[in-house]
């Protein structure tokens, strides 16, 4: 199995002055997920190298046993530091991708036309395609096979609004991550904030926010088996 992992090259939160880029929790429970299954793992970014960790996911209260274990993994630890240049990465060479959240995906993926290249390719080859937490922002703008909007009529989840008002970020991001994956026709589940919930529509694997990090990883790795 080869999976590739695309995270955000974006470190600022919007005009507050402060940083973001990925959450480590939802690269790190998922990076282990698959690797400890057997999976080989290619990290990516749009710039390439060393892609921003989101400081507050790297506070004490934050860590997880995951978390714990990448800090601490050396060769983890060179790959982040290397990640490819996300247009330099095929479909072809994958089994799945998996896009880990934070609030960095917000602004650089929505348009990132590396990115929507590569999921409408991993999309029309027939393989799995997943993202958590903010990551499915990488999704609104992604054409399906028919031409239309990839996540109409889909089951999805992603970041709720009321995630967002609680973080305090509502008029900080772009736009809200639920109310668009709605407006591009997305049947929008939910579970209680801050508790595990995935979506699994075909192919297409959704999480709500790091709590459900290990659980779409493990959704992915159940596809991969069949």
């Amino acid at each position: 199995m080869n999976i590739l992992m695309v995270l955000t090259s974006h470190d600022q939160l919007g005009n507050t002055g402060k940083e973001t880029g990925f959450w480590l929790e939802e690269l790190a429970a998922p990076y282990y997920v698959l690797k400890d299954a057997g999976a080989t793992i290619t990290l990516a970014s749009p710039h390439g190298g060393q892609p921003p960790i989101d400081p507050k996911s790297d506070l004490p209260e934050n860590q997880t046993d995951s978390t714990r274990r990448f800090r601490t993994d050396t060769s983890a630890q060179a790959e982040l530091a290397t990640t490819k240049k996300l247009d330099s990465v095929s479909a072809a060479e994958y089994d799945a991708v998996f896009y880990p959240g934070g609030h960095g995906p917000m602004w650089d993926m929505p348009d990132n036309a590396a990115s929507i290249a590569l999921i409408e390719d991993f999309i029309k080859a027939d393989k799995p395609v997943a993202a958590v937490c903010h990551a499915p922002v990488a999704l609104v703008n992604v054409r399906g096979k028919d031409g239309d909007y990839l996540i109409k009529g889909k089951r999805v989840t992603g970041f709720t609004d009321t995630e967002e008002e609680a973080v305090g970020l509502t008029g900080v991001v772009p736009f809200l991550l639920e109310d668009r994956l709605r407006e591009r026709g997305g049947i929008f589940s939910k579970g209680p904030d801050w508790s595990a919930h995935v979506e699994v529509d075909g192919k297409l694997i959704t999480g709500q926010n790091p709590a459900s990090s290990r659980a779409g990883a493990e959704a992915l790795l159940k596809l991969l088996q069949k």
